[in-house]
């Protein structure tokens, strides 16, 4: 019977203190991310991966000292291959840490499948994530000779197992909140610098996309709500508002405040130390009533359904149209890219 690898894309995270300049160091030296011509691009990401190690030591060390990233996709990967069943396999590879593409891609060919499914677990399309992991990954695949039938799933910004899982851990934590206590709840979703979405990338509109499906589930009469980015670093403008500054806000109105994340599938460093632990003294600091966090989604059975039919669909050789919304899509700013229009590629 045919075997079917399905290979689930993440940025990646440190694994021990010792590891987090190295890791940095790929980060900023990915071109997606600092677009400059080698070896300047070089050179500046190892200036800023020693400035920045000594704070993210800091940051990891609140959570036992690495990323819990790994650890909370192979999870999900091993929940999507039960799913799946038989002849179908997960593999997790990492952007910017071990396991990298190289190393993963050389694991699935010696399993030898029969095609390829390729699930960056980024619910919304970004040219600094998604286009980033896609490249690297069919470059190593390229370098061990991977030639199975391959298909690509760029983005799930509305999937329904994506906001059927989210809306009920909304749901969940809303029982937690006294009754009276009024909030406002903040969809919070990682910020990109202004330059990089006013190039077209979609994510920001993805971002939109995801809350707006995620409001309609929910389905709360009169919902006090706002979508802000949060984990702004560096000089240049970033997309806003920020969510510090609307946690300050509800705070300053009297507000609890509910921050539900809706860009991230998983548990790591932005979720562990910047939204539970350092938002939550900023609004504890500025006199907020409350402050609540909803999980992300994670293994939700909700959510793996829906990466399972996101998986199937691609296996059939179907489209994976997950955002052709409003006559828009994605990446619509990238119509020369190979995935502009989800199909049935070769990795060679």
């Amino acid at each position: 019977m045919a075997k079917t690898a399905i290979i689930l894309l993440n940025l990646g995270g440190p694994d021990r203190l010792e590891a987090i300049q190295p890791f940095l160091f790929n980060l900023f030296n990915d071109k997606a991310i600092i677009a400059l011509p080698q070896p300047a691009r070089w050179f500046l990401a190892k200036l800023i991966a020693r400035r920045r190690s000594p704070l993210a030591r800091t940051i990891y060390g609140k959570i036992g000292g690495s990323s819990p990233l790994l650890e909370n996709t192979i999870a999900q990967a091993k929940a999507l291959e039960d799913r799946l069943g038989e002849n179908h396999r997960c593999f997790v590879t990492m952007r910017h840490w071990h396991p990298r593409a190289a190393e993963t891609a050389a694991e699935v060919a010696a399993w030898r499948p029969n095609r390829m499914v390729i699930m960056p677990l980024y619910p919304q399309y970004s040219t600094t994530t998604t286009a980033s992991s896609l490249a690297d990954w069919y470059r190593a695949a390229a370098a061990v000779g991977l030639d199975a039938p391959t298909s690509a799933i760029c983005c799930f910004p509305r999937d329904p197992g994506l906001i059927a899982a989210a809306a009920a851990l909304v749901r969940d934590t809303l029982e937690f909140i006294p009754r009276g206590v009024r909030f406002r709840m903040l969809f919070s979703a990682h910020g990109l610098p202004k330059k990089i979405v006013e190039g077209g990338d979609p994510y920001q509109w993805q971002v939109e996309e995801t809350v707006g499906a995620l409001r309609a589930a929910l389905a709360l009469p009169g919902l006090d709500s706002v979508v802000c980015y949060q984990s702004r670093v560096g000089p240049l403008a970033w997309i806003g508002p920020s969510t510090d500054e609307e946690i300050r806000r509800a705070a300053g109105e009297g507000l609890g405040i509910v921050v539900v994340p809706v860009a991230f599938v998983s548990e790591h460093s932005e979720t562990l130390v910047e939204l539970d632990i350092e938002y939550r003294h900023l609004a504890e600091k500025a006199g907020s009533p409350g402050y609540w966090r909803v999980p992300t989604v994670g293994t939700h059975p909700a959510f793996i359904d829906g990466l399972s039919r996101l998986a199937a669909t691609a296996i059939a050789g179907k489209p994976v149209l997950a955002s052709s919304i409003g006559g828009r899509f994605c990446p619509s700013h990238c119509r020369k890219c190979p995935l502009a229009e989800p199909r049935v590629r070769s990795a060679a």
